[in-house]
């Protein structure tokens, strides 16, 4: 049976010289893979510029949970980007998060709380007019409660080394080397106290900012199996200084 779909696209593959596989994360289903044919028409109802990631997409499909490919017609941009595609430090930071989440998000479930925050994030990014060099920051922390990993940072106390391992604050190095040292540890507690909307008045250097990143990476790396390396990092590290 048909149905309407939203959607938001996370990664394209091409299959073929007019068709290519689109996983996208719907709203009704969590993480799905679609076959999509393409036309070379200019009058194409379904068209590659739809597919970009982080599209927000609605269409059709007979959605049926034993396949690996499912089908999708009649599909249409619900949200249309005004500054996200054209924005430099916007798209590479787009980039970025949509590669993390085609490694992190599996589930072939309904998660609609995990959906809003996502198209919010998005809408919210989108429309922001100030800087955005903590986003990514803000976003990858808040996800984590929606994967089970959200840390524990209500016990901390000067002096404390994070345990990424154990998820929590220790007063002495743990017996393994996944830790964060106290000078950095502290930094935990200003970024669990950051929001889109009160980030812009936490001032970082570029360097604290990509150490935070790489802190952050590496937990989810550790509690996440198969985590792979980050092929967008590299741009990501290169903005905002």
């Amino acid at each position: 049976m048909l149905q309407r779909t939203n959607g938001i696209v996370l990664r394209t593959i091409k299959y073929a010289d007019t068709s290519m596989i689109v996983d996208v994360y719907t709203e009704q289903h969590g993480r799905v893979s679609y076959m999509v044919t393409l036309s070379r028409s200019r009058r194409a109802a379904v068209r590659n510029v739809m597919f970009q990631p982080f599209s927000v997409i609605e269409f059709e499909s007979d959605y049926r949970p034993r396949l690996n490919l499912q089908r999708m017609k009649d599909v249409r941009l619900s949200y249309i980007f005004q500054s996200l595609p054209y924005n430099p430090y916007k798209s590479a930071v787009a980039l970025f998060l949509s590669e993390f989440l085609s490694y992190v998000l599996h589930e072939e479930m309904e998660n609609v709380p995990l959906y809003t925050y996502l198209l919010n994030s998005l809408q919210w990014l989108d429309g922001c007019t100030g800087t955005t060099a903590n986003f990514h920051l803000v976003f990858l922390m808040r996800f984590s409660r929606f994967m089970g990993l959200y840390p524990n940072l209500d016990d901390y106390r000067d002096g404390d080394c994070f345990d990424l391992r154990g998820a929590c604050f220790v007063s002495s190095p743990p017996f393994h080397p996944d830790y964060v040292r106290p000078e950095e540890a502290s930094r935990l507690g200003t970024l669990m106290r950051m929001n889109y909307e009160t980030m812009h008045l936490f001032a970082m250097s570029r360097a604290e900012r990509n150490r935070c990143l790489e802190i952050i990476l590496e937990y989810y790396r550790l509690h996440m199996p198969a985590f792979p390396e980050m092929k967008s990092l590299e741009v990501l590290q290169e903005l905002f200084a």
